[in-house]
């Protein structure tokens, strides 16, 4: 699943999908992100009987259940819900890469991408548990015998290693960014062909604040008098197509010299400047890589847990956490309410339709359960048309016609989604009305992704699959029951906790 990046209500905010605990992050074949989103069938089945049993607390409910705080939880139980529980944080490993990736930034020989396979290293398919000391991942198999294994998934060692009865816990999501980021296979990559391969001068370029403290009063100076015009030379070079750092020019080193002595600091020739640099560069080569990063939650030596860093600004944390959790609480009820309404008029106008035609208004009565063949059994329309009485493949398809109501489904979903979004965005003035065009032709390309994303992909998907299909996708569940509550004369209520 493509992540799509809303500005609905004046900033952007990340579309979490709400099938973390059954959407995997794993390597791909492609070469342009190396990742995919794959869709985990057995994990999404254990987490509609979690969420019956326990549907306000899922997360606590599987961690309970993987690390078998309950004696009576066999190990398939403990592996599903660890299943669940390694979807979930594949998503915070991904952005941990990428979050390196941005923290090296400028002249750099390595991309997120380059880092995936170290850490993002499970199959999202091969049952693990722990074993009962925490310290060995088990293969288990359909009878539930677990073996040991050489080969550890990352995603699992963060969850064996993740304490969860700790009242000053961290999240399980910051608890995964942590583990990426202290990864040692990781870390020995950026080391070696990352962190090393920064010439001297864009690593002198590119000194962060936390590293700048580290060093002296003197060196300090050094640094921000040579960011003082190298970095101002190196956006003219940038934009003539200059990618590596070059040394510092005589003219530089002079400008630097200059700036130097305003600051009470003499140095009596360039040679003597480059050497005093380079011992700057050589400092900051030995400045461990993770010293300057700094986790939302820190070790607490007094209470033994992990507790907010005191230097965060927590109030506009929670607002903005808020803020944006109501944005996607308001996104995800208008598209389980679009959803709805688009399934109950098309298939009645379908059904209007049928009644009209000459040729097959005698196979109204058959639409509902051709339909109920269909995404209830996995039946082919070949299978399907002799128990409806009719003739030929040809006879379904143009009956029933699946392709074409999962189409339209989506376009009358998308359009009510965009009028509720656009009300929204009115009423918090946000935007003109009537909008202008560019800002409409983005917010509708959006929203077509989200929708996408979160249902009509996969709906397509189990449709051309064939044979094989397996008609588990929100879409197919949701026309399911739509189905079955207009044979009982019940609307269906929208299925916003499937989507949340």
């Amino acid at each position: 699943m493509q992540h799509v990046r809303l500005v609905i209500l004046g900033h952007g905010v990340t579309m979490d999908a709400s099938s973390r605990y059954w959407k995997i992050c794993r390597i791909s074949a492609s070469q342009r992100v190396r990742y995919e989103h794959c869709f985990v069938p057995p994990a999404q089945e254990f987490l509609k009987q979690i969420r019956n049993l326990a549907p306000t607390d899922t997360q606590a409910v599987l961690i309970s259940h993987f690390f078998a705080k309950n004696s009576a939880v066999d190990a398939i139980t403990r592996a599903r819900a660890g299943l669940c529980l390694r979807c979930y944080v594949s998503e915070p490993i991904l952005r941990a890469c990428q979050k390196i990736d941005n923290l090296f930034s400028g002249d750099k020989y390595f991309t997120y991408q380059d880092l995936l396979p170290y850490v993002l290293n499970d199959d999202g398919q091969t049952l693990v548990i722990p074993s009962r000391d925490g310290k060995t991942q088990l293969i288990v198999n359909n009878n539930g015998g677990a073996r040991t294994t050489a080969y550890k998934f990352f995603s699992v060692k963060i969850l064996q290693t993740f304490d969860a009865d700790s009242e000053s816990k961290m999240s399980l999501d910051n608890w995964a960014d942590l583990q990426t980021k202290q990864n040692p296979a990781l870390k020995d990559f950026l080391a070696d062909f990352g962190f090393k391969h920064l010439s001297d001068w864009a690593l002198l370029n590119r000194v962060r604040v936390k590293q700048l403290e580290r060093l002296s009063k003197r060196d300090r100076h050094l640094v921000e008098v040579f960011h003082a015009v190298y970095r101002r030379d190196r956006i003219q070079q940038h934009s003539k197509g200059v990618k590596k750092c070059p040394d510092p020019s005589s003219t530089q080193l002079q400008e630097m010299l200059n700036g130097l002595r305003k600051r009470d600091i003499i140095i009596y020739s360039t040679v003597e400047l480059m050497n005093e640099l380079k011992q700057v560069v050589t400092q900051l080569r030995h400045y461990d890589i993770w010293s300057y990063r700094e986790a939302l939650e820190i070790y607490d030596p007094n209470t033994g847990g992990y507790n907010f860093r005191a230097d965060l600004p927590a109030n506009n944390l929670n607002e903005v956490d808020i803020e944006q959790q109501e944005i996607l609480d308001f996104l995800y009820e208008q598209l389980s309410l679009a959803l709805t309404d688009a399934i109950e008029q098309e298939i009645s106008d379908r059904i209007s339709i049928l009644t009209k035609s000459k040729n097959y208004a005698i196979f109204v009565q058959q639409f509902l359960p051709g339909l109920q063949l269909y995404y209830d059994h996995s039946l082919s329309l070949k299978d399907i048309a002799p128990q409806l009485g009719m003739t030929s493949w040809d006879q379904a398809r143009r009956v029933l016609n699946p392709g074409e109501l999962l189409s339209k489904v989506r376009t009358l979903t998308v359009q009510q989604l965009l009028d509720s979004v656009l009300r929204k965005a009115r009423e918090k003035g946000l935007t003109k009305i009537p909008p202008e065009p560019d800002y409409l032709k983005t917010l509708a390309e959006y929203i077509e992704a989200f929708a996408d994303d979160e249902i009509f992909r996969e709906a397509a998907e189990e449709i051309r699959a064939g044979k094989s299909r397996s008609m588990d996708s929100l879409y197919a569940l949701q026309l399911r029951k739509y189905i079955k509550q207009r044979t009982q004369g019940v609307r269906l209520c929208p299925p916003t906790l499937l989507l949340k």
